[in-house]
């Protein structure tokens, strides 16, 4: 859903995980885009944010500390993001890092299985592209395009590198209320992300996912059309959810995603995001 250019913008991706710009870059850009409020959301990951909050320091915009966590259901892969989060919380961390190293070992299945196909990639060249300690999917479609085996990141998950390409090899994923009991437990505010994106079993377990302690859902997201827009701010209403949204941005020319900031997010949602952390976080203290 791409409409007036916003102030907030709370999905964001970074080379921490599979961005393309540094932190710090990504922080450079939401300035010259007069951005207030950013979240820094990479996946998996959150050792993007200290980078991105140094770099906001004095002249802003606002870094919210931010995950995305994948999920895994019998219903398939869901994605939560978390807002405020304690980067230091052991819990979270030490699961996070499981996540990161299972990342590594699927890469490398991955890579091990093109070479078997005639299309050999360096591992040290992969890396170099990360960038940061998560090497993804959009990292090897970089490399098989700069090895010239194809010729657009597109064309290389469509052949070989998505969920049934012949090079494809699943993760493991923690399930939905494991994710949102270690975002919770981080102190942080779990949202579902880009649930009508996701598939209708994303919004159909809404009030499941409240159960286990879902805040908030990614309401304005760039592949919601204004028609689901509307259920889902109903849904929110209904359970009195918080409503988030962001572009999912991951760089200049990256297929996945839209442009930093090109997706309208009411200034009221940061503005509820900040509150309900700050509720939560002075609970947490009185108990």
């Amino acid at each position: 859903m791409r409409q007036r250019s916003s102030k907030v913008d709370l999905h964001i991706h970074s080379t921490a995980s599979d961005g393309v710009l540094t932190p710090s870059e990504v922080v450079r850009l939401a300035r010259e885009r007069e951005l207030d409020v950013i979240a820094l959301t990479d996946h998996d990951t959150l050792s993007g944010v200290a980078e991105a909050q140094r770099a906001a320091a004095g002249a802003g915009p606002e870094v919210i500390a931010g995950v995305e966590i994948n999920s895994e259901g019998e219903w398939g892969a869901l994605h939560f993001l978390g807002y405020y989060v304690d980067p230091d919380n052991g819990p979270l961390r030490e699961r996070l890092q499981a996540m990161l190293d299972a990342r590594l070992s699927r890469a490398y299945r991955m890579i091990r299985l093109l070479d078997e196909m005639g299309l050999p990639l360096d591992w040290e060249e992969v890396r170099a592209l990360a960038g940061g300690e998560s090497i993804g999917r959009p990292h090897l479609a970089r490399a098989l395009v700069n090895r010239g085996y194809v010729e657009t990141t597109q064309e290389a998950f469509e052949r070989f590198i998505a969920r049934d390409g012949p090079a494809y090899v699943p993760r493991p994923r923690l399930s939905p209320p494991d994710v949102i009991r270690a975002i919770v437990g981080a102190g942080g505010v779990p949202v579902l992300a880009h649930p009508a994106h996701s598939g209708p079993a994303a919004v159909e377990r809404v009030p499941e996912f409240v159960g286990y302690g879902l805040r908030g859902v990614e309401v304005y997201y760039p592949d919601h059309s204004p028609e689901q827009v509307e259920m889902l701010l109903g849904l929110c209403q209904e359970y009195r959810l918080l409503v988030t949204g962001g572009s999912d941005f991951h760089g200049p020319g990256f297929e996945e995603g839209a442009p930093l900031g090109s997706v309208y997010v009411p200034a009221e949602c940061a503005e509820r995001l900040r509150e309900e952390a700050a509720a939560f976080r002075t609970q947490i203290a009185g108990q």
